[in-house]
């Protein structure tokens, strides 16, 4: 609702949902039994919860589970409720858990009515229970078993939301695997509810994408020293159903010159050059006005090709070490160098630009690759000081897929340079060019195919902006959007990515005056570009 209602004015709205969260405690055959419980008994069943836990046990120890648990909550009284209303809310989800074949562990029965209710465990839902996808506002525990380790942290990814995770092992090798592999901001690691100002505290999907805590949760307040100023103004008057709904302009101007047939153009998905899904083209003008190209004209389908190839190796791309991305880019980088003659033609031929003008911005999108190249392997977290007991790491990650919308200005360059950040973090890129310059984005097609980055890492779409930016924002796996156009766009992603979440990085066009100077980006634009590119996770891991 905040992020709907301030869409259009000019305010950047980051969110922290922990009200409903589900969160995962994992116990792993490996962990100290009676630890865990007791772990379970303090953080499931006090009053002022934060989020809602569930279970995960390993099934050769969910005996023993069960049977501490019955022990450990004998004695325990009824609770009172946040509201009267709740009552009903849990008879229910109760009723409906035991309809489904979840047996009930409970110190005592609960009253007859009344806003109190006694600490119960659900013993053996299945994932797909309301009481785990949707909790009610009870002392309620969903309680579900996983036979391998790889299954256990399946169950912890399975609730939409991210907030946190407690692992129970003493197996140190299998919990940093773990912590790894949850999609969540915090682990706690035979631990549970441990915070410190100084350490990033995020929440990763539908828990928001707000970092509070650390210098990195400074950064939500700063901007670029080279940005410019945020602008203050009314929501303009935008109809959000028909966005992007208008068909693309493809008309070819009378008077253009047909002595030579102009050259169709193909997008990239996959790995692969293919047509639109639509089939229909739309031209590229030369400066003069005479029609230069055909590219494709692509809309939602195309986009959902896109992202069906970046999820199936975006995970392997993320998991490569840094100097193996760092390699690739490297790769790509010699490539664009071989092809820097044709990239300069390109961008003489479309953008007006002289050839010295082109060269020298080819120039500066090999140097970008370099050095976003070199920053691979030392773009990381750290183990910073904290006052309690063990140790605590602090970890940037790939958020995923990420679409980003790219600007008219230098457009090779702004592509490269947007494409090598995300990249190099991990991320998979579905990238819209300019719809006034696509030619480069076009010929860097080749340069993509000749480099070693694996197929559907990068994904180039071409099409109308409006419509490509829609399709983009109703897309539930993409994470983030990174978007240069017009005001009415900005406002519509703001109104739009509220549900499903996803981060922001919005830029207006015409309030910035053509764009960033890309030809000399700033340290802090640099700075700007690695932190949209990643989301923090905290482990904490005890020494006693």
């Amino acid at each position: 609702m905040l992020c709907r209602a301030t869409a259009g004015m000019g305010v950047p709205v980051s969110l922290s949902l922990s009200l409903g969260a589900t969160c995962p405690f994992i116990i792993f055959e490996s962990a100290d039994i009676d630890s865990a419980v007791d772990g379970v008994i303090e953080t499931a069943f006090k009053k002022n919860r934060e989020c809602q836990w569930m279970l995960c046990v390993q099934e050769s120890v969910w005996d023993s589970v069960v049977a501490r648990l019955k022990v450990r909550m004998a004695g325990m009284k009824s609770v009172p409720l946040l509201a009267e209303g709740d009552r009903r809310l849990v008879d229910a989800a109760v009723q409906e858990a035991q309809q489904q074949g979840a047996t009930l562990i409970q110190p005592c029965p609960p009253p007859s009515s009344g806003p109190t209710y006694p600490p119960t465990v659900l013993c053996g839902v299945a994932p797909s229970c309301p009481c785990v996808v949707t909790p009610s506002p009870g002392p309620l525990l969903p309680l579900l078993s996983f036979r391998s380790h790889g299954e256990g942290i399946t169950l912890g990814n399975h609730s939409p939301h991210g907030q946190a995770a407690s692992l129970w092992t003493e197996d140190l090798t299998l919990a940093l695997e773990a912590a790894k592999s949850l999609s969540v901001g915090s682990v706690w690691v035979n631990s549970h509810s441990v915070m410190d100002p100084s350490l990033p505290l995020s929440g990763h999907k539908e828990s928001g994408n707000c970092i509070d805590g650390g210098k990195e949760g400074l950064f939500q307040f700063l901007r670029p020293s080279s940005s410019p100023p945020l602008p203050r103004s009314s929501p303009a008057s935008v109809d959000y159903s028909k966005f992007g709904t208008a068909a693309s302009a493809a008309i070819i101007p009378e008077g253009s010159n047909s002595s030579s047939t102009p050259r169709s153009y193909l997008q990239y998905v996959g790995g692969k050059q293919c047509k639109s899904e639509s089939g229909s083209s739309v031209c590229v003008l030369a400066p003069g006005g005479a029609v230069l190209a055909y590219c494709p004209d692509g809309g939602r389908k195309d986009v959902r090709n896109a992202v069906e190839a970046a999820i199936k190796v975006q995970p392997g791309w993320m998991k490569k070490s840094p100097v193996a991305r760092a390699q690739s880019l490297f790769s790509l980088a010699e490539t664009l160098e071989l092809k820097r003659r044709d990239m300069a033609v390109s961008l003489h031929s479309q953008t007006g630009l002289s050839l010295e003008e082109a060269d020298m911005e080819v120039e500066l999108s090999i140097a970008q690759l370099y050095d976003w190249a070199a920053r691979c392997d030392k773009e990381r977290g750290g183990v910073p000081p904290v006052p309690q007991s063990g140790s605590a790491l602090s970890i940037p990650e790939a958020l995923g897929v990420v679409g980003v919308v790219l600007p008219d200005s230098s457009p090779l360059l702004s592509m490269v340079s947007l494409l090598a950040a995300a990249v190099a973090m991990g991320n998979a890129v579905v990238m819209v060019p300019s719809p006034k310059y696509p030619l480069p984005a076009l010929e860097f097609i080749q340069v993509l195919q000749s480099s070693d980055l694996p197929g559907g890492v990068v994904s180039i779409i071409t099409g109308g902006r409006d419509q490509l930016t829609q399709a983009l924002a109703n897309h539930s796996v993409i994470k983030a959007i990174w978007y240069w156009g017009s005001m009415e766009g900005c406002q519509f992603l703001q109104h739009t990515c509220a549900s499903p979440l996803k981060s922001l990085w919005l830029h207006c066009q015409e309030e910035e005056d053509g764009g960033r100077d890309w030809a000399q980006p700033h340290p802090s634009l640099l700075e700007e570009m690695w932190r949209q590119a990643v989301q923090w996770k905290t482990v904490w891991i005890p020494t006693a």
